[in-house]
C-alpha cells in the first residue's frame, strides 16, 4: 500500500513539473515583452522588424502623442456628458442640441485627423515596406474599421 502512495504522489509531482515547465517555456516570450522599456509597444518592434533606434524613436513619438490624446478624449467625454444632459431635458432636437452635436463631431474629427497624422509619422520611422504594412494594418483597425459604419446597418 505504501508503494502505491509513493507511485501516486511521484506521478503527481512529475505531472506538476511537466505542466509548470511547459507553461514557463510557452510564456517566456510574453514575459520578456512585459520587461521591455515600453511593454505596450514591444509587439510592434517584433512584428515590424524594427531596430533599436527605430523602436526608440517610435516610443518617444508614442509618449508625445498620448498626452494630447488623453486631453482630446477628456474633451470628447465632457461634450458627451453635456449632450446627455441636454437630451435628458427634452423630447426634441433643439438648437442647443444641434450645436453640441456639431461640436462633438468636430472634436472627434480633430482626434481622428491627429491620430492619422501620428500613424503616418510612425510609418515614416519604419523601413518603407514595414511602414506600408503598418499603415494598412492600423488604418483597418481604426478609421476603416467596420465598427465605424454600424449605424448604416
Amino acid at each position: 500500500m505504501k508503494r502505491a502512495w509513493v507511485t501516486f504522489f511521484g506521478g503527481l509531482a512529475v505531472a506538476a513539473l511537466a505542466y509548470f515547465g511547459y507553461y514557463f517555456i510557452a510564456t517566456a516570450h510574453y514575459r520578456s515583452l512585459e520587461k521591455s522599456e515600453e511593454p505596450e509597444l514591444a509587439w510592434l518592434q517584433k512584428e515590424f522588424h524594427l531596430n533599436t533606434a527605430e523602436f526608440k524613436r517610435i516610443c518617444e513619438m508614442h509618449e508625445a502623442y498620448l498626452s494630447g490624446c488623453m486631453e482630446r478624449c477628456h474633451q470628447i467625454d465632457l461634450k458627451s456628458q453635456e449632450l446627455k444632459r441636454l437630451l435628458a431635458g427634452t423630447n426634441a432636437v433643439t438648437p442647443e442640441i444641434e450645436k453640441t452635436l456639431a461640436e462633438a463631431a468636430q472634436l472627434r474629427t480633430q482626434c481622428q485627423k491627429l491620430m492619422l497624422q501620428h500613424f503616418y509619422e510612425v510609418s515614416r520611422t519604419m523601413p518603407p515596406d514595414q511602414g506600408q504594412r503598418y499603415l494598412a494594418w492600423v488604418q483597418e483597425k481604426t478609421v476603416l474599421s467596420d465598427s465605424h459604419s454600424q449605424m448604416h446597418h
